[in-house]
């Protein structure tokens, strides 16, 4: 693949070299819409001059670099594009976001999924994604408290928000999730095997809106 379509690669994905981020790293080094970048070389990395809409974190990424590179991360995003992470946050680095906070947990049912409706979770069920062979809390265990004027996808028991959508803090959009990346989601038997070919549509057409904007603006 020439560098051209590398630095014009719609997502960038960064690689923290876990072993859990292989299954997204690999597929990512086959298709020609994402260039996997390792995580440390951002620092050199000309995000600004690179064509990339969107920029996707999860949960492995080294936080403490990210705290270095947040100025180029929110650039990014007053860009006009977006950042998707999946993962808890403990350092600030991702504008309007707070750190994770765990769910106080007194049964499995205090892991119970409630969808709200939008396009990534379309034809998704509830028991799809809060149990994993029968087991709760595997997809999240907390949140994130939102920034006004977010617009949640995914709730726990209580009205807790465990995926929501930020078009407020920056010019772009953010998409974060507490739990595990979703683009990892693949065919799993069940409803759940939709989310990761639904997420990549939204965030390609949810960038074509933010263009929109700008042009209405």
């Amino acid at each position: 693949m020439s560098p051209f379509t590398q630095q014009s690669a719609d997502y960038l994905l960064l690689d923290s070299g876990a072993a859990f981020s292989g299954t997204s790293v690999h597929s990512g080094q086959a298709d020609s819409m994402t260039k996997v970048l390792d995580q440390y070389d951002l620092v050199s990395y000309d995000l600004e001059n690179a064509n990339h809409k969107i920029l996707v974190i999860d949960e492995f990424i080294d936080q403490e670099l990210m705290v270095e590179q947040k100025d180029k991360i929110k650039a990014f995003l007053d860009r006009g594009n977006i950042v998707f992470f999946a993962g808890h946050l403990f350092r600030e680095w991702i504008p309007g976001a707070s750190m994770f906070v765990p769910k106080t947990v007194t049964s499995y049912l205090d892991y119970v999924v409630t969808i709200l409706d939008h396009p990534i979770f379309d034809g998704v069920k509830s028991e799809d994604i809060t149990y994993n062979r029968g087991v709760a809390g595997f997809f999240s265990r907390g949140h994130h408290p939102m920034p006004e004027g977010a617009e949640v996808l995914l709730e726990l028991p209580g009205g807790v928000p465990i995926t929501y959508i930020d078009r407020t803090s920056t010019r772009g959009t953010i998409l974060l999730h507490a739990g595990r990346n979703l683009l990892k989601s693949r065919e799993t038997g069940n409803s759940s095997g939709r989310i990761r070919e639904q997420l990549y549509k939204w965030l390609i057409e949810e960038h074509a809106a933010i263009r929109m904007r700008e042009v209405r603006a």
